[in-house]
């Protein structure tokens, strides 16, 4: 897995989360390029030199050459430890470097950078940094750079995110299950990754204490406890205060109940109560009350209704009479 990651060269975006860590993924590259004898150079802005060497032996950092970014980043004590420039100027020094030999560059991280630096100056000195020519012809021609990148995705929005996946070679996504971490490796250049490999792969692994990698079968499977046959089982309905089923005489009430929005006889001719107002539709004379309203719309009580005979005053005509309109 390790040797499917460096192979194609280029920028290598290692995204983690809160909840999967990269950095030790991170140290595992680094250790294999520095055993492979490449000079490792390390941009540090998250933690100290003393914690990120802890775990290598002396043959391993030996190799390391770390650009300490993360004890005084913006020279306030000016005490002349800092980089000078910032963290920029220390990038395209590593752009201008002329030592002839393989070279691997780890940037812890890259979320710390965007944080200090323009999105679009950061991905041009990418860019710049992860290309074989980018030394200004010092490099020899089969030399190739590697640049590891440690993302934090979750400090960042989609177009940061976007950019400096459009710029990497090989994006590894860390995930996991149940305490298994999985990496979720895709190669954004198919023609330089390795003819036996995929566009993409998911790989489970454990980092051991050295940094070594471990390559799992796949995720660990679930323990499902053996139900014990001794084992009474209990009614899950035993404790409840309410009854789940209905009666006989339960189902016969629930069928005969007319729901408020269901249609019925009953609803369209009203309640036999002669206390409870009815709509009406009624055709009034021109010479009537209300003579502007042709078509009347209005409550009155079934009595009064039962008064009101052909060729008699409509109710709401006689004096006093206040009509209800709907």
């Amino acid at each position: 897995m390790l040797e499917s990651l460096l192979a194609p060269g280029g920028l290598v975006l290692l995204r983690d989360s809160v909840e999967w860590e990269g950095r030790s993924l991170l140290k595992a590259l680094i250790k294999k390029s520095a055993l492979c004898g490449e000079q490792v150079h390390i941009l540090g802005c998250e933690v100290s030199e003393e914690e990120f060497r802890e775990g290598f032996d002396s043959n391993i950092n030996s190799r390391l050459v770390y650009h300490d970014l993360f004890r005084d980043p913006l020279n306030w004590s000016k005490t002349g430890e800092a980089l000078p420039g910032g963290p920029l100027e220390a990038l395209r020094a590593l752009c201008r470097r002329t030592d002839p030999v393989p070279v691997t560059i780890a940037l812890d991280s890259l979320s710390w950078l965007l944080l200090h630096l323009p999105c679009t100056t950061l991905c041009q000195t990418l860019h710049a940094l992860s290309r074989q020519d980018s030394c200004h012809g010092d490099s020899s021609p089969g030399e190739q750079v590697h640049v590891l990148g440690l993302l934090h995705e979750e400090l960042h929005g989609p177009g940061p995110l976007g950019a400096l996946s459009s710029l990497a070679q090989t994006e590894v996504t860390l995930s996991g299950v149940m305490g298994q971490a999985s990496a979720h490796i895709l190669y954004r250049r198919p023609q330089q990754r390795p003819t036996h490999q995929l566009p993409c792969e998911t790989q489970w692994f454990s980092i051991l204490p050295d940094f070594s990698l471990e390559l799992q079968g796949g995720p660990p499977l679930e323990s499902q406890p053996n139900p014990d046959p001794r084992t009474p089982s209990t009614d899950p309905t035993t404790h409840l205060t309410f009854n789940l089923h209905l009666s006989k005489k339960e189902r016969e009430a629930k069928d005969s109940l007319t729901l408020p929005f269901q249609f019925s006889s009953e609803k369209a001719l009203g309640p036999s109560s002669t206390d409870v107002p009815k709509v009406i539709w009624a055709w009034v004379e021109p010479d009537q009350t209300l003579e502007k309203w042709p078509c009347l719309q209005a409550a009155v009580l079934r009595g009064q209704e039962a008064r009101w005979t052909a060729g008699s005053t409509a109710p709401w005509a006689e004096p006093g009479y206040q009509p209800h309109f709907l």
